[in-house]
């Protein structure tokens, strides 16, 4: 069975990169083979939980700046599934969950990591919008709608980053771990693999330094929104924990 996971989805540099992270991913993708693919990403925004939908080759979504010509003449030719987009747009509708279709194509937060985990392209994908204003509990109960999804060897991932403030990104690379990243980063590492719903609704205002690794949500949700879709009773259990340029957090959890 195909379990929720929560990836760092890295930079638009992780398109070209041969890291540990990238051989991370691949890895991940080896071992998990799913018949299709929901993707939470950091990089769709929408007041209503949209669904992407298409039976298409999806479009590109170069959602970034500045970078050399060759990051926007990426492809990534994944098809979507119309089929699995009726099904999330169906559990969620019979959780009283506001939801629409609409379409959009592969941004950021989604075609790097899965150039490196499913290289073929070969797996239909579909991506669905992130609210970062929602609460918390909202975005795990968008999680337990899909929970399930797996038993139909749909895999649902939550793409993001535990923290994301570029204010404290150290650019040189090698910067070591800021003591506040790691201290957010343990707490949370800690109430993900106990399950701690209660807590980690309230991360706000329990979690140290949550402000500061956290200043705005979009990046954060989609460990919430994979949290949701995890099992009751199924093991959690961490696949990737680095912390890189001082304060990014790669954590990756399986649920």
């Amino acid at each position: 069975m195909i379990s929720p996971v929560f990836l760092a989805h890295g930079s638009p540099m992780t398109i070209f990169e041969q890291s540990e992270f990238t051989a991370f991913l691949n890895r991940y993708g080896k071992e998990n083979r799913p018949k299709a693919i929901v993707i939470f990403s950091a990089h769709f925004e929408s007041e209503i939980t949209t669904i992407a939908a298409t039976d298409d080759v999806h479009e590109m979504v170069y959602d970034y700046y500045g970078f050399p010509p060759s990051y926007y003449q990426v492809q990534y030719p994944a098809r979507g599934s119309s089929i699995v987009a009726n099904m999330v747009e169906e559990r969620l509708r019979l959780h009283n969950i506001p939801v629409q279709q609409k379409y959009r194509g592969l941004d950021h937060g989604v075609f790097p990591i899965m150039m490196h985990a499913y290289p073929d392209a070969d797996i239909p994908i579909v991506p669905v919008s992130v609210n970062p204003f929602l609460s918390p509990r909202e975005h795990i109960a968008i999680g337990e709608a899909l929970q399930g999804l797996e038993k139909d060897g749909v895999l649902v991932i939550g793409s993001g980053f535990l923290t994301h403030n570029f204010g404290e990104i150290d650019r040189a690379g090698d910067a070591p771990p800021r003591q506040w990243a790691v201290e957010f980063r343990d707490w949370i590492r800690e109430k993900v693999l106990a399950r701690d719903i209660e807590s980690l609704s309230q991360y706000e205002t329990l979690a140290p330094h949550a402000r500061r690794g956290v200043p705005r949500a979009e990046h954060f949700v989609p460990l919430l929104i994979a949290l949701g879709a995890n099992t009751p009773g199924k093991d959690i259990r961490v696949l990737y924990d680095t912390i890189e340029h001082g304060s990014l957090s790669t954590l990756s959890v399986q649920f």
